[in-house]
């Protein structure tokens, strides 16, 4: 199979996966979501979304730091061609196909060859290939062009020209047989002893079979927990009825969809805080008419601002973070996410503005 029709099979199989710390890329195998350990960044919890996984909460069962392996638990349905893992072997030449997420571009494959099969990087031998893979297709899956998993694509050689490596299919098949034969979840790997181990068997992040410190463990047990002004915008987003979990797209970034606006909210260094809806476009025609209307709504709106960038129509409320309270922010972006939605619909219908193209959900 081409790469095109590979991506059309198996493309419900992918999964995009996010945590406060990043996002990557995972795939179905069975009843489990398999990444890698650093895309779920020590998060017992993470969102994932697919073509038939709306937006939600996932659980993390299984971490393994020594393969870079991480399984996930969700209830989903099973997708029309699954994806399995090959019994082949892999050789150098070969025609690869890496699909993820890179840089949040959904569901993008690159195609290239196998450069060597077998590269021993550290204790592990990695399948090495020159398909390019960028930030966010960690934890996808490297396929042939049968479409069966040879591999998990995790680590790229940094300022290099595609030289991308991928933890071979039959690690991942002894992961997931180590896994399974437990019966039971929230397994930790210890990195020393090799040892599987219940986390709740667990005491001060320190395995129970060597004495190694777990830093998985640690950061499982600590989770994710913000401080000053991003807390306080959690809190006031959780007030207005918002998953801030769901919305969360970084510690600094979050995202409300409401009606049918999208309001992007991110917090920058310089101590700035912007919430922003991108309405829609102005139209071709009687533009005069439209920027009377956004200049003489700007003169009542109080919190929030209309702007045009290029050809797009903003609806804005900008703060400094000293300046933000509970009860400002309350106030402010409860009126930014209804005027969002209120004004989306009479730009459209009234002024024949033009209801933007959003690529695909995530």
């Amino acid at each position: 199979m081409n790469t095109q029709l590979i991506l059309e099979t198996y493309i419900e199989n992918i999964i995009q996966i996010m945590t406060p710390y990043g996002s990557g890329t995972g795939f179905i195998i069975g009843d489990l979501i398999v990444t890698n350990s650093h895309v779920v960044s020590g998060m017992k919890e993470v969102v994932i979304s697919a073509k038939k996984i709306k937006r939600n909460i996932a659980k993390v069962v299984y971490d393994d730091a020594y393969f870079d392996l991480a399984f996930i638990s969700y209830s989903f349905e099973t997708p029309k061609n699954p994806l399995i893992l090959s019994t082949k072997g892999v050789e150098d030449g070969d025609t690869t196909i890496a699909v993820g997420h890179p840089y949040g571009l959904n569901y993008s494959a690159t195609e290239g060859i196998v450069s060597k099969a077998s590269r021993i990087y550290g204790e592990l031998e990695y399948v090495q290939i020159d398909a390019a893979i960028n930030p966010g297709n960690s934890g996808g899956p490297l396929l042939n062009t049968s479409g069966e998993v040879i591999g998990v694509n995790t680590f790229i050689i940094q300022n290099s020209n595609n030289l991308g490596f991928a933890l071979p299919y039959y690690y991942v098949e002894e992961a997931l047989k180590s896994y399974k034969s437990l019966g039971c979840q929230n397994i930790i790997k210890c990195p020393s002893c090799k040892n599987l181990i219940d986390e709740k068997e667990i005491k001060n992040d320190y395995c129970p079979a060597c004495g190694i410190k777990l830093e998985v463990a640690k950061l499982r047990r600590k989770g994710y927990n913000p401080t000053g002004s991003t807390k306080l915008i959690e809190e006031i987003l959780a007030s207005l009825d918002v998953n801030v979990t769901l919305a969360r797209r970084s510690q600094a970034s979050w995202r409300v969809d409401y009606g049918t606006a999208r309001i992007e909210i991110n917090y920058y260094e310089n101590g700035i805080i912007i919430g922003d809806s991108k309405l829609c476009v102005i139209p071709k025609e009687n533009i005069s008419q439209i920027y009377d209307y956004l200049l003489e709504e700007n003169k009542r709106l109080s919190y929030l601002r209309f702007s045009i960038n290029e050809n797009f129509i903003y609806l804005s409320y900008l703060i400094v973070d000293s300046s933000l309270t509970q009860k400002e922010g309350e106030v402010a972006f409860k009126r930014l996410f209804e005027k969002s939605n209120e004004y989306d619909d009479i730009l459209i219908n009234k002024f024949n503005a033009t209801k933007q193209k959003r690529d695909e959900e995530d």
